[in-house]
């Protein structure tokens, strides 16, 4: 076992040394790049890194009732269907709150008068540098949803302890969301929603 105070560990310290680097793939949201490496035990290897080039944003619309929105839609990736709390991508160089407040417009049609920085994650931090915000928005008020042509949305209106019951059985997956939810419920917990 190493302990935190062996000369072999420092947690400041990066283990790994860089001795070359190419780009393999680049697109407007993504570049991945291979590094040849030292790997902490001195060998040699590489290290392939995909560079996310916006935010990962997530927005729990939470009404008076305790009421959130999950949006529906079919993943890619995954080649799946998911249920997740809405989500999308925020530039870098804008305020992320901006884009959530536009991406909560987009997709569900509901605008908020108040909201909470409640998280902040990295999402695959053995492979890409992506980082996540979850913003909780009260004080709702429903309008047009106006979603991108890459997208094709279902909406579902449920109770915070459902959205948990779903991830406790697994039919919730999506990290950003199983993390709000499971964030939500400690809130409430601890008396620290404002609703619901």
């Amino acid at each position: 076992m190493i302990s935190s105070s062996s000369p072999i560990f420092s947690p400041q310290t990066n283990p790994w040394k860089t001795t070359g680097k190419r780009m393999v793939y680049d697109n407007p949201w993504i570049q991945v790049t291979e590094f040849q490496v030292v790997n902490p035990s001195g060998g040699p290897g590489i290290y392939g890194v995909v560079h996310f080039k916006n935010l990962a944003i997530g927005m729990v619309p939470l009404d008076e009732q305790g009421h959130l929105w999950l949006v529906g839609q079919y993943r890619y990736p995954l080649q799946a269907y998911s249920w997740e709390i809405p989500e999308g991508g925020g530039p870098l160089d804008v305020d992320p709150l901006l884009s959530a407040q536009r991406e909560l417009l987009e997709e569900t049609g509901i605008r908020a008068t108040h909201w909470q920085l409640i998280l902040t994650m990295h999402l695959s931090n053995s492979v890409s540098d992506e980082k996540a915000l979850i913003y909780l928005a009260t004080g709702l008020s429903y309008h047009d949803s106006q979603p991108e042509e890459t997208e094709q949305l279902q909406l579902r209106k449920v109770k915070l302890e459902e959205a948990y019951e779903e991830v406790l059985q697994g039919k919730i997956t999506d990290s950003i969301s199983v993390a709000a939810i499971l964030r939500l419920m400690l809130m409430k917990k601890e008396n620290q929603l404002c609703c619901g």
